[in-house]
């Protein structure tokens, strides 16, 4: 009998590549979130480290111009961080998609994988079929020689 051909087997390797550089992108974004995220804590740090220098400060005695310097450079970072978490929520709306669509190109294999599985295990009941068959032939092809005899 000839050799198991699944028709889909190249619809089947496409899958798997697009699922493969869907992973990719999903995992680039993935290190961009994280990325991000340092970047805010980075600044906040920053930022609450300014504040700390500047209560100190203020205790100890500060002129004007060192206390507008410290809030307009408070007031910076603070911008600053909620223009960054702007775009980290961007991020992590691309991520959202790009899981989705990892989710979907998964959904899409696993069926094609399915069917395959389903086409072979028909296959090889074909083939058992017809082994099967062919012993029957050739014991009753022998018995009948024998009789024949």
């Amino acid at each position: 009998m000839k050799k198991f051909n699944f028709p889909l087997d190249t619809v089947l390797n496409y899958k798997d590549q697009a699922l493969d550089n869907l992973k990719s992108e999903h995992a680039q974004i993935l290190a961009r979130v994280t990325q991000q995220e340092n970047k805010i804590n980075r600044m906040a740090d920053q930022r609450n480290t300014a504040c700390a220098r500047f209560k100190e400060e203020a205790q100890t005695g500060i002129s004007i111009n060192a206390m507008r310097e410290y809030e307009t450079y408070i007031t910076h970072m603070e911008k600053k961080i909620l223009t960054e978490q702007g775009v980290l929520l961007t991020l992590k709306k691309k991520e959202e998609q790009k899981r989705a669509q990892v989710v979907e190109a998964r959904k899409e294999k696993v069926s094609i994988e399915k069917l395959k599985e389903k086409k072979l295990m028909l296959y090889n009941k074909e083939v058992q079929r017809s082994e099967e068959l062919f012993i029957e032939e050739f014991v009753s092809n022998t018995m009948s020689v024998r009789n024949s005899r």
